[in-house]
C-alpha cells in the first residue's frame, strides 16, 4: 500500500495520546510534521521520540481554543516547512465525568471550546490556503459517543457528534475546491482519558470502567492501525472520499478503489419503518 511522504502535516494535540502517535507515524513515513500542543514538556518529549525514530518535526506551542494562536502557528509552519498539506485535528479533552445533572456548565463550556471550537479554529486557519492552492486534506479525530449515547460523558459525546456534523457540512462547502475533510474513528486505545475514567470510579459508570480497564490491560487498538488509516485519508488515494466518518475497524482498504454511496459513513438517523 502506498503511503504519504514529503508532505507538510500539522497535528494538533500532538503532545500526547493519539495525536502524538499519529505525529510519530507521519514523521517516520517521511513527512514534515509540525507538533502543536499547549504543554512545552509534552512537545519536547514528542519531538525527542520522533527524532529517535528517525523523523523530523517542528514544535509549536499554542492553544487550539485561541484562533489567533492557531493562525500564527499555521503561519510559522508555512515559513519553516512550507504549506500545510495535511491537518490532523487530535486535540481533545474528556470533559466532566459523571451524571449530566451533576456537571457544571463551566466544565461543559471548556469541553466544547477544545473539542469543537478547537477543530473550527484549526480548520479556519488552514482552509483559505488549501482553497487557494486547490488541494488539501483534513482529518479530524472522532471518538466514542459521536454516533451512540455515552452516559456520564455527555459533554464529550455531544462535542464529538458536533464535530462529525461540522466535518460533513464543511466537506460540501469545499468539495469543488479539491479539498477533502473526513472524520476518523480511532477506536478504544490507551490515553490519558483512560486514566481519567478509571479515576472517576463510580461516576463513570460500570460500562465505561470495564472498557477502560480492558484498554489499560491490552493497550486497545494498535497505533499502527490508526496510523495506516490516517495516512490513507491524508493521501491522494482518498481524493474521492470527503465528509465521511470512517472507523479504524471498518473495512476501509476497499475504499481505495470503490465509490462510496452518499449515505454511508455519515452521521445519520434511522427512519421509522411502518409495520
Amino acid at each position: 500500500m502506498e503511503t504519504l511522504t514529503n508532505a507538510g502535516v500539522l497535528v494538533t494535540g500532538a503532545g500526547r495520546g493519539i495525536g502524538k502517535r499519529l505525529a510519530i507515524g507521519f514523521a517516520t513515513a517521511g513527512n514534515r510534521v509540525a507538533l502543536l500542543a499547549r504543554s512545552k514538556a509534552e512537545l519536547d518529549l514528542a519531538h525527542l521520540e520522533i527524532e529517535h525514530a528517525g523523523g523530523n518535526a517542528l514544535r509549536i506551542r499554542a492553544d487550539v481554543t485561541d484562533f489567533e494562536q492557531v493562525n500564527a502557528a499555521v503561519d510559522r509552519m508555512r515559513v519553516h516547512y512550507g504549506e500545510v498539506n495535511v491537518l490532523i485535528c487530535a486535540a481533545a479533552v474528556p470533559g466532566p465525568i459523571g451524571p449530566f445533572v451533576d456537571q457544571s456548565p463551566k466544565a461543559w463550556v471548556d469541553t466544547i471550546q477544545t473539542n469543537l471550537l478547537g477543530v473550527m479554529n484549526a480548520c479556519k486557519a488552514v482552509l483559505p490556503h488549501m482553497i487557494a492552492r486547490r488541494e488539501g486534506k483534513i482529518v479530524v479525530l472522532s471518538g466514542p459517543g459521536a454516533t451512540t449515547a455515552r452516559p456520564n460523558l455527555s459533554a464529550y459525546a455531544a462535542s464529538k457528534a458536533a464535530v462529525v456534523r461540522l466535518v460533513e457540512t464543511v466537506a460540501e462547502e469545499v468539495r469543488e475546491h479539491n479539498v477533502q475533510i473526513n472524520c476518523m474513528g480511532p477506536g478504544g486505545t490507551y490515553t490519558h482519558m483512560t486514566d481519567e475514567i478509571l479515576r472517576a470510579g463510580e461516576r463513570a459508570g460500570w460500562k465505561e470502567t470495564e472498557e477502560a480497564l480492558q484498554i489499560r490491560q491490552t493497550g486497545g487498538v494498535a497505533p499502527e492501525k490508526q496510523i495506516q488509516l490516517a495516512l490513507f485519508l491524508a493521501s491522494e488515494q482518498s481524493n474521492h472520499i470527503s465528509g465521511k466518518l470512517i472507523h479504524v475497524t471498518d473495512d476501509w482498504k476497499k475504499l481505495r478503489s470503490e465509490n462510496i454511496h452518499p449515505e454511508i459513513f455519515t452521521l445519520r438517523r434511522l427512519q421509522k419503518v411502518n409495520s
